[in-house]
C-alpha cells in the first residue's frame, strides 16, 4: 500500500510539473507582473497572442518597459509589428533613449527604417555625439614634376541621421579623400609645394564638399604623414629609354638579317653563273668534235690552236715566275 500510494503520488508531481510547465510557457506569468511593476499595462491574453503569434514576448516587453522608464510614449503594437519585420527592438529603442539624451530629434518610424535598412541605429546615434575619426590607407600621387608623394589622412567624420537610410558609407569617404589627395597632388607644379603646405590638401578636399549623397558629415580632413616616395618621372623617361633601345636594336637585327640573307643570294647567284660557265666549257670540246668530223675544222688547224695554247700556257708559267723572282730579290738602295 506505502509503495502504491508513493508511486501515486510521484505520477500526481510529474503530471503538476508538466502542467504547470506547459502553462508558464504559454502564460509568462513572471513577465506580466514584471510590466506591470513598471507601470506598462498589458494583458496576459496579449502575452499569449504573442506566443501564438510566434513572438518572444520577454523580446518586446522589457524593451517597452525601457521606453516607458524613459518617457518615449510608444506602444506594443509597434514593437511587436518592428519585431515581425525582423528588426532588432531592443537595439532601436536603446537609440532612441540615446537620442533623447543627447536631444537628437530621431523618431521611432525613423529608427526602424535604419535599423531593418542594415545599419546600426545605436552606433549611429553615438556617432553623432562622439564623432568617429576615419585614418585612410597610403594614398601615393604624383606631382608635375614627376616625384611621388604618399599620403595618410585621418577623416572626422559625424553620423548623418537624415541621410542613414540610402547613404554611401565609409568606403565613399575613404575613397573620395584619396581623389581629392591624388587631385590636389597632381596639380601641384612640385612636391615640394605639398610638402611646404600639406593643409592645401585638407582644404582642397574639404571645397568639394566629399560627404554629399554619404550617411556621415566631414567635420575635419587632417593629414597624418607625408613622405616622398619614387621619382617617377624619371623612371618613365628611362623605361622609355630602354623601350627605344630594344626597339632599335630589333631593327639593327632585322636590317642585319636581310644583308646576311642577301650576301647568301648573291653567294648562290655565283655559284650558279660557274655551273653555266662549266656548262659551256663542256660544250666546247664537243662541239670542236663535231667540227673535225664536218671537216669545217682541219687537223692543222686543231694542231696550231694547240700550239697557240700550250704558247699561252708557257708564257703565263714564265710570267708567274719572274713575279716571284722580283719579289724575292732586295729592294735597290
Amino acid at each position: 500500500m506505502m509503495e502504491a500510494s508513493m508511486i501515486t503520488f510521484l505520477l500526481i508531481a510529474v503530471v503538476v510539473i508538466i502542467v504547470l510547465s506547459v502553462f508558464f510557457s504559454f502564460f509568462p506569468v513572471m513577465l506580466w507582473v514584471s510590466a506591470w511593476a513598471s507601470g506598462v499595462r498589458i494583458s496576459i491574453i496579449t502575452l499569449v497572442a504573442m506566443r501564438l503569434r510566434r513572438v518572444t514576448p520577454s523580446r518586446i516587453v522589457n524593451p517597452l518597459i525601457k521606453a516607458t522608464k524613459a518617457g518615449l510614449g510608444l506602444n506594443i503594437n509597434q514593437l511587436e509589428s518592428h519585431y515581425l519585420a525582423g528588426g532588432n527592438v531592443d537595439r532601436v529603442v536603446n537609440a532612441l533613449i540615446a537620442a533623447q539624451r543627447a536631444d537628437i530629434p530621431l523618431e521611432f518610424t525613423r529608427a526602424a527604417a535604419i535599423d531593418l535598412a542594415g545599419r546600426d541605429v545605436l552606433l549611429a546615434v553615438q556617432m553623432s555625439v562622439n564623432p568617429r575619426v576615419i585614418e585612410t590607407p597610403i594614398v601615393a600621387a604624383v606631382a608635375k614634376n614627376g616625384i611621388e608623394v604618399k599620403v595618410k589622412a585621418r577623416v572626422t567624420v559625424r553620423a548623418n541621421i537624415d541621410r542613414l537610410v540610402g547613404g554611401a558609407g565609409e568606403e565613399t569617404i575613404i575613397a573620395r579623400v584619396g581623389e581629392g589627395i591624388v587631385t590636389t597632388v597632381g596639380s601641384s607644379d612640385s612636391h615640394k609645394d605639398v610638402l611646404e603646405n600639406p593643409d592645401s590638401i585638407s582644404r582642397t578636399v574639404l571645397s568639394k564638399g566629399l560627404d554629399s549623397g554619404t550617411a556621415f558629415e566631414i567635420l575635419s580632413i587632417d593629414i597624418a604623414d607625408i613622405d616622398v616616395g619614387k621619382n617617377i618621372g624619371a623612371y618613365l623617361q628611362t623605361e622609355q629609354a630602354e623601350a627605344d633601345k630594344r626597339i632599335a636594336q630589333a631593327k639593327a637585327e632585322e636590317r642585319r638579317a636581310m644583308a646576311v640573307a642577301h650576301e647568301q643570294e648573291m653567294k648562290a647567284r655565283v655559284v650558279e653563273m660557274k655551273a653555266l660557265v662549266v656548262e659551256a666549257e663542256s660544250q666546247v670540246p664537243l662541239a670542236m668534235a663535231e667540227a673535225l668530223r664536218s671537216g669545217k675544222l682541219g687537223v692543222m688547224d686543231y694542231m696550231n690552236l694547240k700550239n697557240i695554247e700550250a704558247d699561252t700556257q708557257m708564257r703565263g708559267s714564265l710570267g708567274k715566275l719572274n713575279d716571284g723572282d722580283d719579289s724575292s730579290r732586295p729592294p735597290h738602295k
